[in-house]
């Protein structure tokens, strides 16, 4: 694996895995959605595309799921690609 850095620096179409997730940075029922949706370390997630025009919000697969992030939300996640 290589050195944890943020989603939002994936590029499109590259699979990462979840390293660690900043819950310290969200709120409680945030923190419980993203849980929900499938965002927990040592998950596969893609960066399927970005908004045009800043990028803001990203489109992730993450198990069987698209989801939207915010690029706000997206820079509490860290994940590591293998290289």
């Amino acid at each position: 694996m290589s050195t944890p850095h943020l989603i939002e620096r994936l590029r499109p179409g590259e699979v990462a895995v979840i390293a660690a997730i900043d819950r310290a940075g969200l709120d409680p029922q945030t923190a419980e959605r993203l849980h929900e949706l499938g965002f927990d370390e040592g998950v596969d997630v893609e960066l399927l595309h970005r908004a045009p025009f800043g990028g803001d919000p990203l489109a992730v697969r993450v198990g069987n799921m698209v989801v939207a992030l915010r690029c706000q939300m997206a820079r509490l996640i860290e994940v590591e690609t293998a290289a």
